[in-house]
Parts: C-alpha cells; sequence; structure tokens
C-alpha cells in the first residue's frame, strides 16, 4: 500500500502566490486533478497531501512556478499546464530553460520568450537555418515567431527588409464577389500577418514600415519573377500552395535572405485532388543541407487548453478514418 504523505510549501510572495494559485484557486484545482494531490493554503504556506510520488511532482511544479516568476515572467494557465505535462514527462528542467531566452522586446516593453521546448527549438532553427519548414498544427506560434525573428533580423540589420506572403485560397468558404480595389480583395487573406505585426511592432510603426517598403505584405502570386536578396520572407498558410507555386517561391530566395515557410499539413484547403507544396516539398527537400524541417504537436500549442484537447480529438478521427479506408 503507498504511504501518504504532507509537504508543506512557503510562498512568500503575494504576487507569486495570486498568479500560482490563480482566479479563485482555479489554478491549485488544475494541479490536483492533474497530480492526483490535495492542496490547502494557509496564509503564505502551502500544504500539499497525497502519495508521495504524486507530492514530489507537486512541490516540483510549485518549485519551478517560483522560479519562473522569480525571472520577472507572468504565470498564465498556459505556464502552469506545461509545467505539470512536462514534470510527469519527466522532463523537469524545460520551464527554467524557457525563462532565460528573451527574443525580442517590443516597443511597449513586452518580451517575447519561446513558450515551449518545441517553439525553442524552432528558434535555433531559424537561427542556423537559411530556409526552415514549420509544420504543425494552429496555436503553435510557427508564424508568430518567424515574424518575430523577422523583426529581429531587421533591428540588428541582417537583412534590408521584411516581405511577408500567403496564397489567396478560399477556407473551405465560397465569398463570392469582394468589393474594393485589388490590395482590398486581398486583404482579408493576408489580415493574420498584420496582426502579428501589430502585436509585436505596434499599428503605427508597421504602418510606417508599411509605407517606406521596409515591410511587404502581398498574396504569393505577386512573387513570381522577382528576386530578394538580403530579405526576411515568410510564406505562411504554405499547405495551400501547389508543387509549382512552391518551386516558384523557394526559387526567389536571394544573396542574404532567409526564408520560412509555415503549415498545418491537416488543413488542406485546394481543391480535391490538387496535391499540397508544403507535403511535396517535404518529400523532395528532406535531407538538403541548409534547409531545415521543424515539426510542432499538440503539445506545442499556447491558446486556450481547450484547443490542445480539440487537436488531439481530430487527429483521433483522422487516424481512425484511414483505417476504415484501408
Amino acid at each position: 500500500m503507498t504511504e501518504n504523505v504532507e509537504a508543506r510549501v512557503i510562498i512568500d510572495d503575494v504576487g507569486a502566490a495570486a498568479e500560482i494559485f490563480g482566479k479563485h484557486d482555479e489554478n491549485l484545482s488544475l494541479m490536483e486533478n492533474s497530480l492526483g494531490v490535495k492542496m490547502v493554503t494557509r496564509g503564505e504556506e502551502l500544504i500539499i497531501m497525497g502519495r508521495r510520488e504524486q507530492v514530489e511532482k507537486a512541490r516540483e511544479v510549485i518549485r519551478q512556478l517560483q522560479e519562473f516568476y522569480r525571472a520577472g515572467n507572468r504565470l498564465t494557465m498556459h505556464e502552469i499546464n506545461y509545467t505539470i505535462k512536462t514534470i510527469k514527462a519527466g522532463n523537469p528542467g524545460a520551464l527554467a530553460g524557457l525563462a532565460k531566452d528573451v527574443i525580442l522586446v517590443t516597443p511597449r516593453g513586452k518580451r517575447i520568450k519561446p513558450k515551449t521546448v518545441g517553439q525553442q527549438k524552432y528558434i535555433e532553427g531559424l537561427q542556423k537555418h537559411d530556409i526552415v519548414f514549420a509544420i504543425g498544427p494552429a496555436g503553435t506560434g510557427k508564424t508568430y515567431l518567424a515574424v518575430v525573428m523577422a523583426i529581429r533580423a531587421l533591428r540588428n540589420r541582417s537583412v534590408n527588409r521584411i516581405v511577408l506572403t500567403r496564397p489567396a485560397v478560399e477556407a473551405g468558404e465560397k465569398l463570392g464577389f469582394l468589393p474594393g480595389d485589388l490590395q482590398e480583395k486581398v486583404d482579408p487573406y493576408l489580415r493574420p500577418l498584420y496582426d502579428s505585426l501589430y502585436d509585436v511592432l505596434g499599428f503605427e510603426n508597421t504602418q510606417k514600415q508599411l509605407e517606406r517598403h521596409i515591410i511587404e505584405i502581398a498574396p504569393l502570386a505577386y512573387m513570381r519573377g522577382r528576386t530578394l536578396d538580403d530579405s526576411f520572407v515568410i510564406l505562411d498558410e504554405a499547405q495551400n500552395t501547389t508543387p509549382e507555386q512552391m518551386k516558384m517561391f523557394l526559387t526567389r530566395l536571394g544573396f542574404g535572405s532567409k526564408a520560412v515557410i509555415t503549415g498545418d499539413e491537416t488543413q488542406v484547403d485546394l481543391p480535391r485532388g490538387q496535391q499540397s507544396g508544403l507535403v511535396h516539398a517535404r518529400q523532395v527537400l528532406q535531407g538538403i543541407k541548409g534547409i531545415s524541417f521543424h515539426h510542432f504537436s499538440g503539445e506545442d500549442i499556447v491558446r486556450h487548453p481547450l484547443v490542445q484537447e480539440i487537436v488531439r480529438a481530430y487527429e483521433g478521427q483522422g487516424a481512425s478514418v484511414e483505417k476504415q479506408e484501408e
């Protein structure tokens, strides 16, 4: 029979306690349910009760969260969830490693860091390789982190401009006639790229850089016939390119340039029977020196915790459909 034990942890920082416990102690409830322990607060003391192994894991979760907070970081539901998962998986140093990696500080003082080990490895790949393919589900930060690294390269004068592009493919919906000039017609397809820039640079700075053509946002069709030197080029939603479009894009790369290609192979909106340029590129270009393929998993999703469960559910459904078709 497994012995039940009791451990006491001191949390003497009011701010740390507030973020670790969560609103109405919702984070404590999450830890209790995930780790199979009982937690009781008495002033600055947290009492953890349960089986020895589970209590030790809970103590380690609290210790890491306190260290993360002391390093000047905010604790959200994502950090709580991620710490629990990594400790249960036997990777106790994951959160501490992420605390140190500041990629960029925005004009508003926001410090941008990788939020998962997968994101950390992605950043390392972007630093080492000239062409990086980032493949994985929604919410893993593929495009956002590519934009952050592009802005960092611009600040460091590693590049002279940033070019952001995506294929203008309707996502399973017939949008019909769109009013306005050509730019207004394609802007809805490019809106997620604008959103990332606004978050990192702010609205006014983004507009200034766009007006000076230091940052360019355009549909993929506009890339044909160009050579992009000293540029950081990002192709978003690459699963919706054809193999011909992907080849066209990759061959635009000039001297002193980097290219990041992001996409989710499970979200192809091309006509039935049309092969995705992203899938084709993964098959053709794998193993070429200087080209890196980074695959994100559901564990790297940094949106609402339910998004991870939704992705897993659809992945499981996809696997069962494939079995039925065999």
